[in-house]
């Protein structure tokens, strides 16, 4: 769904949306106000409206289920792609779901149709004729569906809301609001909004993200209250909906003492923590990308100076480089294993074809870590864990024309950095692959963990590598002592380069 560049017409959905589709093609997003783990707050409505497609929005699970099989249903009525809107809360929701007699379908036979299925501009023109027709056709069933629906009960306000919105409008103010809850955001209906707000005094558009739903409204003369006491910032909640409202707040449980933050930090025994500690030394300019290795961009590793999206490390390095010239020459660009796959391979053929001098290191720790362990093209198995023809990246590398490819355990510290070094300074494209299996993978056998001497003179070095079992308090005789908790240690060793006195044993 992301879409980078000026040429709409290269987005998939957009082009799909006047190619049209023969089965039922649902497309679920997940918007993330908050940003729980997402770069941006991107607001996925705006591409349904970009491209002119349906989207439903449900508001929780049992709707998730009822509003797919709609979406199937519409899909292939309207002959259109239709998008599904979640959320981070409704994602991670649970509720009662109801589920119903599966229903098979014939498969969809094949047939040649140049003027419906090939975009060139000929063809284009007539199709978008068939787009908007199809849109107007969608807004008048909003009209009268039953996913769009109104709850009266006081009529002093009214609230229009989708997906969570509802939840918190409805907890918030129970039976003293009246609701039109929205399942289809778009295309928004005219008429069973404006005949809401003929029933109630005060009428709310409560929103997360952007003020789409209120801009239609005014757009059509209704007159309604939004962005003026909802930001266009985060994510919701009862009690939010409820002070922006009349300004309370409903009672909530207050702990005597604040609970300690506790960021996100790299797994202890995590291969990509060695190989951040052994570039520290020379304070390079990292391009970072989109996995557990972007971490290592908070303290002590600090190895991280940019991350933009997935793949975008090594383009962008690619970008600095050429921008900074042979001065810019002490940087690399990190990417894993499974995104260099999805999408860091086409800035590596550009860095080559283009004449580059950058330094593109591949973590690879065999697995796609962050998002749950899945398998990818580089690790040898299949989604579901068959195993498959496995891509060999330093193959890759040579086929593409890189000749200095080096592969080094991220655990050897030391020849992390003469490697590193060495690359960096060598004036040519190079690849390098740090290569050590992820800490959390079944089958992986780790060292014994390893302990603190009595040499520790509480000096606190070992901290610099960052790792979550490792910490100092006092002993008994009241001086800071190093300690290593044995239930997290998985005997990596990297703290041992830290430790200049050499308390750190196995």
């Amino acid at each position: 769904m992301k879409h980078v560049g000026l040429n709409v017409a290269a987005d998939p959905l957009y082009t799909m949306s006047y190619i049209g589709v023969k089965g039922g093609f649902v497309c679920a997003v997940a918007d993330d106000p908050g940003m729980h783990s997402s770069q941006n707050e991107q607001d996925s409505r705006h591409h349904a409206i970009g491209a002119k497609v349906p989207m439903l929005e449900p508001s929780d699970s049992e709707e998730c289920t009822q509003f797919t099989k709609l979406a199937y249903e519409l899909s292939e009525k309207y002959d259109t792609p239709v998008l599904l809107r979640l959320s981070t809360r409704i994602s991670h929701s649970r509720s009662l779901v109801e589920l119903g007699q599966r229903e098979e379908r014939e498969t969809v036979k094949y047939e040649k149709d140049v003027m419906k299925n090939v975009m060139m501009p000929a063809m284009a023109r007539p199709r978008h004729v068939h787009v908007e027709k199809r849109m107007a056709e969608l807004a008048q069933w909003a009209e009268g569906c039953e996913i769009n629906k109104i709850e009266y009960y006081s009529k002093k306000r009214g609230f229009i809301c989708a997906g969570t919105t509802y939840n918190y409008a409805r907890e918030a103010f129970g039976e003293d609001a009246s609701y039109l809850k929205l399942g289809m955001v778009n295309p928004l209906p005219v008429n069973i909004i404006k005949d809401f707000a003929s029933h109630v005094d005060e009428l709310y558009v409560v929103e997360e993200l952007d003020s789409v739903i209120e801009d239609h409204c005014l757009k059509n003369g209704i007159k309604v209250v939004g962005k003026q006491i909802f930001s266009m910032l985060g994510e919701f909640s009862q009690a939010t909906v409820k002070a922006a409202v009349d300004g309370t707040h409903d009672q909530c449980i207050e702990y005597p003492e604040q609970i300690p933050a506790r960021p996100p930090v790299l797994c202890a025994g995590c291969p990509h923590r060695g190989f951040y500690y052994a570039i520290k030394q020379f304070s390079p300019y990292v391009s970072g990308d989109i996995g557990c290795y972007t971490l290592g961009a908070s303290a002590p590793l600090s190895g991280v100076d940019a991350c933009i999206c997935m793949g975008a490390s090594v383009s962008a390095l690619h970008g600095y480089n050429k921008a900074l010239g042979i001065e810019s020459k002490n940087s690399l660009a990190v990417i894993g294993d499974s995104t260099f796959i999805h999408s860091g391979i086409t800035g590596l053929i550009d860095i080559v074809y283009n004449k580059g001098f950058s330094t593109v290191v591949v973590l690879d720790n065999s697995i796609t870590g962050m998002t749950g362990h899945q398998n990818n093209p580089a690790n040898g198995k299949t989604i579901r864990g068959d195993v498959t023809t496995a891509v060999d990246i330093e193959a890759l590398g040579r086929a593409i024309g890189i000749n200095r490819i080096t592969v080094v355990d991220p655990f050897d510290v030391e020849n992390v950095r003469k490697v590193v070094k060495e690359e960096m300074e060598c004036g040519e494209v190079s690849l390098i692959i740090s290569r050590r299996p992820c800490a959390l993978l079944k089958g992986i056998k780790h060292p014994a963990p390893l302990k603190v001497s009595d040499k520790c003179i509480g000096c606190k070095m070992c901290l610099n590598c960052g790792c979550p079992a490792i910490s100092v308090k006092k002993d008994e005789n009241g001086k800071n002592r190093a300690f290593i908790d044995s239930n997290q240690c998985l005997g990596c060793g990297v703290c041992t380069y830290a430790c200049k006195l050499g308390a750190i044993e196995r």
